[in-house]
């Protein structure tokens, strides 16, 4: 296949964020009176956004739904104060992120983000991180009406890249991911380290073990 462009999901692909979602959660479950939640429970409520993610660990239940209760407003807000106050006190790259992306990014390959995190945290966190001027365009989950699964942030990122479908590789760590890639006509990478359970029943085309083998399915 020949690749003109990556789009990447952040959490579970990029960075290890799930220290700092699960001290944000506990802490807001702490404002409103209940007991913590175990990091490992938090990661398996990880995946669908952060309304998702705070509708779950309020709940602590994975079938919870955000319903935009009084509760779930209430612990959104607490959420949002205490994410956005530590979005990268333990977030940290995978091994060999940070020197794959600049590898790419010097083929002068173009770059995407499409994550269903918030704009509101994803931004910044890029920015703290240092990487954000590596990507030309950063698709978050409320940026357009619909977030993956569905393949309108790819198709979005394909027009502004002006690639096609199967140009574009797309690299994840979840079935969110791949059903998305799936549907816009892309190649996707799963990464085995990230947050997805059972990776291999996933559907990706391939799977990796290490971040610096995507420099493989990339012409010279």
């Amino acid at each position: 296949m020949t690749i003109r462009a990556l789009a990447f999901d952040l959490d579970g692909t990029l960075v290890d964020s799930i220290a700092d979602l699960a001290r944000a959660a506990n802490a807001a479950r702490a404002d409103l009176g209940l007991p913590p939640l175990a990091e490992a429970t938090v990661e398996s409520y990880v995946g669908d956004g952060a309304n998702s993610l705070v509708a779950r660990t309020l709940a602590d239940d994975h079938g919870a739904q955000w319903r935009n209760s009084p509760e779930q407003q209430q612990a959104m807000q607490r959420f949002d104060i205490h994410y956005k106050a530590g979005l990268t006190i333990a977030t940290r790259f995978y091994p060999k992120v940070q020197e794959t992306l600049h590898a790419l990014h010097e083929r002068g390959l173009p770059l995407a983000i499409v994550t269903n995190k918030p704009e509101r945290y994803t931004l910044p966190l890029l920015r703290e991180l240092g990487v954000s001027e590596q990507f030309e365009v950063v698709v978050g989950g409320d940026t357009l009406p619909e977030r993956k699964p569905s393949a309108l942030p790819l198709q979005h990122v394909l027009e502004r890249f002006g690639v096609a479908g199967d140009e574009m590789l797309m690299v994840g760590d979840s079935k969110n991911d791949i059903l998305a890639a799936r549907a816009a006509g892309c190649p996707v990478v799963a990464v085995e380290y990230g947050y997805g359970s059972d990776v291999a029943s996933l559907g990706a085309d391939h799977i990796i073990a290490s971040f610096a083998e995507l420099l493989e399915f990339v012409e010279a």
